[in-house]
């Protein structure tokens, strides 16, 4: 299998320790990011998870001298089946301590179950589904940056505080977007709302035309798009030359990322509301970040996906200083014990279940009139605080959290 290809760059710290015969052995910790690099998910994550990983790497060394980081990337081409492969080799034969990112629900679900089975670390920050922290939790997973339920709750209850009480939904047909139908329907019918219909949408699409015909003639209020990365840069530009909007109707995009507004370019998204835990002009600690990002990465700025791959990372690179050890059980023991604090996400914590706890914010998409540049592009709406933007610690049915 030619999938498995390094990093351009594996970033080594440590080299004050080799200054004097008495130094202490540096930790060796070599991580790997797994993601879509060629796919509809590549603008999200792809290389530029790789890009953040380097500058958390970075970033650790300046604190902590007494650990060596290698970083090894692959493209696991939204297949769970490679997914796991790319993740079984990693363990097995190179020597990879803990995998990153990982977008796409049903290859992070095959890549969380290795990961348990070899005893690793898995930080996903690319993945939506709640099962990573519900039924098929596990000891050796973090899920950080979002999830169906905080996206759900954040768009669908905004939508029906506007007055959106009917919804059709375009989802990808595969674990990620039933989820997130599913986790946006309870919001709906909770709030007095009703799900009209629903049209399963094959993952990739490139063709949205006859799902659009089906959510235009059911009359919803609301077309919800359970979908993400390229398939909503598709369905948002094909709904705008449907002329889906012009009729009243209203589109909600419940999973859509600052890179995908821009390719859709605010004259077609403004108006668009949307739910995410980072963005890039949110204050000076994600500007500063983002600025040393961008020409990194094409000059292209930031993901949330991209920020939870920087902030998880640290996170672990702290728990392998603190413990000075690679241990999977004593590094995620430090992880759930230790508070998070990094300048992307502010103050956390991680939970039983493996649920990383911060604030979501709500977005509305600027009118070009509004936007002062090119990446001016939200406005916000909202700040949900992190106590109330994820599901319920005792309601995931996580067998890792104790029972009252």
């Amino acid at each position: 299998m030619a999938l498995i290809r390094s990093c351009v760059l594996s970033v080594a710290i440590g080299i004050a320790v080799l200054a004097g015969p008495a130094a202490a052995e540096p930790i060796r910790v070599k991580v790997g990011v797994l993601n879509d690099m060629s796919g509809v998910y590549a603008d999200t994550g792809g290389k530029g998870s790789v890009v953040a990983a380097q500058m958390a790497v970075e970033d650790f060394a300046k604190t902590s001298p007494d650990v060596q980081v290698e970083i090894v990337s692959a493209d696991h081409q939204n297949k769970p089946d490679v997914g796991a492969a790319v993740a079984r080799q990693w363990y097995d034969r190179d020597g990879v301590d803990a995998i990153l990112d990982v977008p796409t629900s049903s290859v992070a679900l095959a890549v969380s179950q290795v990961t348990r089975e070899k005893n690793k670390i898995f930080i996903d920050s690319g993945a939506g589904t709640t099962e990573l922290t519900g039924k098929q939790c596990s000891p050796n997973t973090i899920q950080w940056t979002y999830d169906t339920y905080a996206l759900a709750h954040g768009t669908a209850g905004a939508m029906l505080k506007r007055g959106g009480d009917t919804w059709y939904f375009l989802t990808a047909d595969y674990a990620f977007g039933l989820s997130l139908q599913n986790e946006a329907k309870a919001v709906i019918d909770a709030g007095g709302g009703r799900v009209l219909g629903a049209a399963r949408v094959p993952f990739p699409a490139t063709d949205f035309s006859s799902f659009l015909l089906q959510a235009q003639a059911s009359g919803a209020k609301v077309v919800g798009l359970a979908n993400a990365g390229g398939d909503t840069v598709n369905a948002v530009k094909q709904a705008h030359e449907f002329g889906l909007t012009d009729g009243g109707q209203k589109l909600a995009a419940l999973l859509i990322y600052a890179v995908d507004v821009h390719a859709i370019g605010l004259q077609t998204a403004q108006g668009l509301v949307l739910t995410e835990s980072f963005y890039w002009d949110l204050n000076p600690e994600t500007r500063a970040f983002s600025e040393r990002f961008y020409p990194r990465n094409g000059n292209t700025m930031p993901t949330m996906n991209h920020a939870g791959v920087y902030a998880g990372l640290l996170h672990y690179l702290k728990a392998v200083a603190a413990t000075k050890s690679t241990d999977p059980q004593k590094t995620m023991a430090w992880m759930k014990a230790n508070p998070t604090d990094d300048p992307l996400f502010g103050k956390g914590v991680v939970r039983a279940d493996g649920r990383k706890i911060h604030p979501m914010y709500l977005f509305a998409v600027k009118a070009p009139s509004e936007s002062k540049g090119p990446w001016d592009l939200y406005e916000l709406l909202d700040t949900i605080p992190a106590e109330q933007a994820f599901r319920p610690l005792a309601e995931g049915g996580c067998p890792l959290v104790a029972k009252p």
